[in-house]
């Protein structure tokens, strides 16, 4: 009596397992006919500091992803910044450096050749950047376009995210 109800207590957690996934698999979920459907007005950024907008494609924000995750993620993972937790990625952090990092233009020229927060000086030979890609050997493959996906992946993760993004382990 007790094997044979060990069998059915079995077989019923088995059925409790293995159906959630089937209906996973049959209505499509993960698909990328589920995925995420972006609106314009959070692919739409700031390209230049005079206010000039540029729309990104879903397939260039997940294209800059990729490529921020592979170069800047290890110390920008989620937009924060680990080796100074005072200044992240977040739009309000960005806007308040000099000069201003709020858009594409920006950022990119930032990832050729950074500069401390108030802009006073170089600080390519600390951060990745393509002045220093002799030394910090992920930047050595990337060229403008490569940039350009990163900035707007970067500008676009908050308005996606929202204070996730920057926001740091309280929201993780």
């Amino acid at each position: 009596m007790a094997r044979l109800l060990s069998t059915a207590v079995r077989t019923a957690l088995r059925a409790l397992l293995v159906l959630p996934l089937a209906l996973l698999l049959v209505t499509g979920f993960g698909t990328e006919a589920l995925a995420a459907q972006w609106s314009s007005e959070q692919l739409t950024v700031p390209a230049t500091a005079d206010g000039t907008e540029v729309t990104f494609s879903e397939q260039e924000i997940k294209s800059g992803r990729k490529l921020f995750n592979n170069s800047c993620g290890e110390c920008h993972a989620g937009g924060i910044t680990k080796t100074n937790q005072n200044v992240g990625l977040d739009p309000e952090t960005l806007a308040l450096a000099t000069p201003s990092r709020d858009n594409v233009a920006a950022l990119v020229d930032y990832m050729k050749d950074p500069t401390s927060y108030d802009g006073e000086y170089s600080i390519a030979d600390v951060h990745p950047s393509l002045r220093s890609s002799d030394v910090f050997v992920k930047m050595r493959d990337l060229d403008d376009d490569d940039l350009r996906l990163m900035a707007g992946y970067i500008l676009v993760a908050p308005k996606v995210q929202g204070i996730q993004w920057g926001g740091g382990k309280i929201y993780f």
